[in-house]
């Protein structure tokens, strides 16, 4: 059953991951940000540079307010869609039954659950 639930997590990923595209400079995280906004992490994680930043003028707005609440994450480059839930914990397409504390817990988790594996994006149409 694991197996199965690796595939479901695999194929959500790479259904509902877009494509990066050009990243920006990450900059230092500055203390006067959104709400309880998370910083900023640029780090190598098991061999993948995972990625967190705010996000800037981040397209759609879910309902109950952000998906994200505006911020973004990267595997190797391509955006990892995440999610924050009502309790602050958060969620990715990959680990998406696994809530943790901060977007770069959700990066590395998906590193985990990936296995070497690429994060594919999908290109939004």
């Amino acid at each position: 059953m694991p197996e199965l639930t690796r595939r479901s997590a695999l194929t959500a990923a790479a259904a509902l991951a877009t494509s990066a595209g050009a990243l920006s400079a990450v900059t230092p995280a500055s203390a006067a940000g959104h709400h309880d906004s998370p910083g900023t992490f640029d780090e190598v994680y098991k061999g993948r540079r995972i990625q967190g930043r705010p996000a800037t003028g981040s397209g759609h707005h879910g309902h109950h307010g952000h998906h994200g609440a505006g911020y973004a994450v990267f595997v190797d480059g391509v955006e990892l869609h995440v999610m924050r839930n009502a309790d602050g914990s958060w969620i990715s397409v990959v680990s998406h039954y696994d809530p943790v504390a901060t977007p770069r817990a959700a990066a590395r988790a998906a590193v985990d659950e990936l296995q070497g594996a690429p994060l594919l994006p999908f290109p939004a149409n």
